[in-house]
């Protein structure tokens, strides 16, 4: 399977930063600071923060501003599985092969620590040290990740999500919902990084969204079907999850090879939005790769 270049080496450098920034609040309820530490911290791929550095990267951005914009994505993610994960959304038991938020803690914690994850993502970008050139798109930055993490974003789509479960919902439906839910804070990922580079183009950032936009889609996709053909040990979570849930899925709705072809068509059209773009885009080209060929 493609690996992912200098993956390590961004998952060290966001997690310390996260780490730094979890350690430099003002103690008052450890045991809220603890499930924040828990939720951030437990693990993971890091794949918006390393989307957002990679971007970066390619658009010759300064790394110490990709570290804010990356640890503000993130934030934003970890809340979203806490409050995921809960009895009133999910329901799920386990992350990444670990107790859920509220099952080490109890509910309430896992509320409060979600809730205070997704203050620190906007306190993160409020008081980050930009370089010049970017701190003057502060507020650009910010309104980025508002549309993506809210009810425009990330949140409407998994009100979407919670009302089509246990009903049939059309293809357009599902696409919709999923480029809310899981799209719009990897988009996000690509168009803030692209943001800290003082070169890039009005035409640059459309095929970077089109980009976004394909691979954010086909991200579900492949969680769909590794869902049903991973195992347990893999996924870190039961095996099926969406299934048992009664959840519309592409291989339900298109069969698992109609699901496979669906990705591919999406992977190929995203790397002709990368061909569109006058950088070396190995890395992104490398990133999509890895997103369609996934276990787990």
């Amino acid at each position: 399977m493609t690996t992912l270049g200098s993956i390590e080496q961004y998952q060290l450098r966001i997690n310390k930063f996260l780490e730094v920034k979890l350690n430099q609040l003002i103690v008052n309820d450890v045991k809220l600071l603890e499930a924040m530490r828990y939720g951030l911290l437990i693990g993971g791929k890091r794949i918006r923060p390393y989307l957002a550095y990679i971007t970066g990267e390619t658009l010759g951005a300064s790394l110490s501003d990709i570290d804010g914009v990356a640890a503000a994505l993130e934030c934003i993610h970890a809340y979203s599985l806490l409050h995921d994960d809960l009895p009133a959304m999910d329901d799920d038991d386990l992350r990444r092969g670990k107790l859920t938020c509220h099952k080490a803690f109890d509910e309430a914690t896992a509320i409060l620590a979600g809730d205070s994850l997704q203050t620190l993502a906007f306190d993160i970008l409020v008081n980050h040290d930009f370089t010049s050139e970017i701190a003057a798109k502060r507020v650009v930055l910010i309104q980025q990740l508002v549309n993506a993490a809210g009810y425009q974003g990330m949140c409407g789509g998994q009100a979407l999500d919670l009302s089509a479960t246990g009903r049939t919902i059309p293809l357009s439906e599902l696409e919709t919902l999923h480029s809310l839910k899981t799209g719009a804070l990897l988009k996000a990922s690509v168009l803030m990084a692209a943001e800290c580079s003082i070169k890039t183009t009005k035409k640059d950032k459309e095929n970077l969204t089109h980009f976004a936009s394909l691979m954010g889609l086909a991200y579900q996709i492949r969680d769909d079907i590794i869902d049903i053909t991973s195992s347990e040990e893999e996924l870190g979570k039961p095996k099926g999850s969406d299934l048992a849930a009664k959840k519309s899925t592409y291989p339900g709705l298109l069969g698992l090879q109609g699901a496979q072809e669906k990705a591919q068509y999406l992977y190929q059209e995203a790397l002709r939005s990368l061909d569109e773009l006058p950088y070396n885009n190995q890395n992104l080209s490398a990133f999509a790769t890895f997103i369609i060929n996934r276990k787990h």
